[in-house]
């Protein structure tokens, strides 16, 4: 005879899909923080280019998959790409404060994206600050020379605009995901984060400040950060979570069984 037995208690949406500990995650955003801060200190230690090597650039020597932006240059691309970049960044903060499942949990949740932007934060400073690399815009010759040749212009590798932008949209995807696994918005949330990033790293390509492959890398890792970070803290139901147990043993009226009990590990 096959029995299931059920555990009282639910994973309903008043709970949590994720699990966070503040012994563990405190640490590991503060280690995090720190490592934002030592490659922010590295990128302003940059010196730029000389007069000579800003002089020196060739469009033909850029990569052939990246040549064809070399020189590229837009003060409104610029600006416009502003607005959704900042946009994006709030965009998590907005969906606590408006979903009402979410918002019971706006401490956790609010500490994830904290988390989640440090991550991105860290590698994006670090990465900066070690590899120099001419934004499309010190190929212009039309530009003026500290344009050109400031301690900013070798920041092109990689887009970090969009890399953040991408970590805010798809975080505040997942989340919503995962807060509504059976929520019909879910397609229209996704492309939504797909979409804004994406016209972040276009706007930023057509301002002269990074080239294709720059934007590839940044929407990869922001996007990549953005799912992962509360993937990995999201309760499991074959792990953390839910779990079955077997069973086996006689009744009362001496009969066999074995089954599964469904209990939920707290």
């Amino acid at each position: 005879m096959l029995t299931l037995f059920s555990a009282s208690s639910s994973f309903g949406q008043q709970r949590s899909p994720y699990r966070t500990d503040v012994g563990i995650d405190a640490p590991i955003t503060g280690a995090l923080l720190l490592g934002t801060a030592i490659g922010l200190n590295g990128m302003q230690k940059k010196d730029g280019l000389t007069e000579g090597e800003a002089y020196a650039l060739r469009q033909e020597n850029v990569n052939r998959f990246d040549r064809f932006s070399a020189g590229y240059y837009s003060e409104s691309a610029k600006r416009v790409s502003d607005y959704p970049f900042y946009g994006s960044l709030a965009a998590p903060v907005a969906l606590l404060l408006l979903d009402r499942d979410m918002n019971k949990k706006f401490g956790q949740i609010g500490a994830l994206y904290i988390q989640t932007l440090a991550v991105t934060g860290t590698l994006f400073t670090s990465t900066v600050a070690l590899v120099e690399r001419s934004r499309p815009l010190a190929y212009n010759t039309a530009l003026d020379l500290n344009q050109r040749s400031n301690r900013n212009s070798t920041n092109s590798f990689f887009a970090g605009h969009t890399a953040a932008t991408a970590t805010a949209t798809f975080f505040a995807a997942k989340v919503f995901n995962d807060f509504h696994p059976n929520s019909a918005a879910r397609p229209y949330v996704w492309a939504a984060a797909a979409a804004v990033p994406a016209t972040v790293g276009y706007l930023r390509l057509r301002a002269g400040k990074h080239f294709l492959s720059d934007n590839l890398l940044g929407y990869a890792v922001g996007a990549g950060a953005g799912i992962l970070v509360p993937h990995l803290h999201k309760v499991k139901r074959n792990g953390k979570g839910f779990s079955l147990v077997p069973l086996q043993g006689f009744t009362p009226n001496g009969y066999s069984y074995s089954g599964f009990s469904l209990t939920r590990q707290l």
